[in-house]
């Protein structure tokens, strides 16, 4: 009689892989010397947002920061606002800490973590003025397409999350995945398009552009922005 466990029919699809890269000495150390001050535990269950700053603020997420470039110049640019910023690759999170040590910038705070299982955990319903989601990993093959981020589930807990008249702002440079985007926001009861004929976005001039976007447009890559509102 085989041992072996039957396979977790209800293993939770993941939208990334941690490809956690070359984690630098000065990564590692800025991850494990300034943890304490920008870094948040997954697993204290639902954060009070005025505690974690020390003050009433509107607060918005980014999912996903990669090296963190746009959460940085958004964070030194609005002082008045408060950021979260998850992202699952340690060297990101540890190179983004020691820029934000260097230019003593406060109004962030960062979980190493998969921002699915933040937003579900450790965010209460209609606790955000905004989410941000820039470029996520397109999964192009269609085989892969169940990994995307952005279904309707995750879209309804994130819309739930957001106050009223709260952003959801959204980007990529794959136009299929641009499409599904659209179709799954236009989809979900609680968000409105911000835009009158229910199409994309220009690029807002507060956002950014981020390094991967600079990649893409060299390669020729288009860009498809989405920004809805809570209802």
């Amino acid at each position: 009689m085989s041992n072996q466990k039957p396979p977790d029919q209800h293993r939770k699809i993941r939208s990334f892989v941690r490809r956690e890269g070359r984690f630098t000495p000065a990564q590692r150390d800025a991850f494990e010397r300034l943890w304490p001050t920008f870094g948040l535990d997954p697993n204290q269950g639902p954060w009070n947002l005025t505690e974690l700053f020390g003050r009433e603020a509107p607060v918005i997420l980014e999912l996903g920061f990669g090296d963190g470039r746009v959460l940085k110049m958004q964070a030194a640019r609005d002082p008045g606002i408060d950021f979260l910023g998850v992202e699952v690759h340690r060297p990101g999170v540890g190179r983004l800490m020691r820029e934000l040590d260097q230019d003593d910038i406060l109004n962030v705070r960062l979980a190493c973590a998969d921002g699915a299982e933040i937003l579900a955990h450790n965010i209460a319903e209609q606790s955000l003025s905004g989410i941000l989601i820039f470029f996520p990993d397109p999964w192009h093959k269609k085989r892969h397409h169940k990994r995307r981020l952005i279904q309707p589930d995750f879209i309804h807990m994130a819309a739930s999350r957001l106050k009223r008249g709260g952003i959801l702002h959204m980007a990529t440079d794959w136009e299929e995945y641009a499409e599904q985007m659209l179709a799954v926001l236009n989809a979900e009861p609680m968000l409105v398009n911000t835009i009158a004929d229910g199409g994309f976005a220009v690029r807002p001039e507060q956002r950014p552009v981020t390094k991967y976007e600079e990649r893409g447009q060299r390669l020729g890559h288009g860009v498809w922005d989405l920004v809805f509102k809570r209802k």
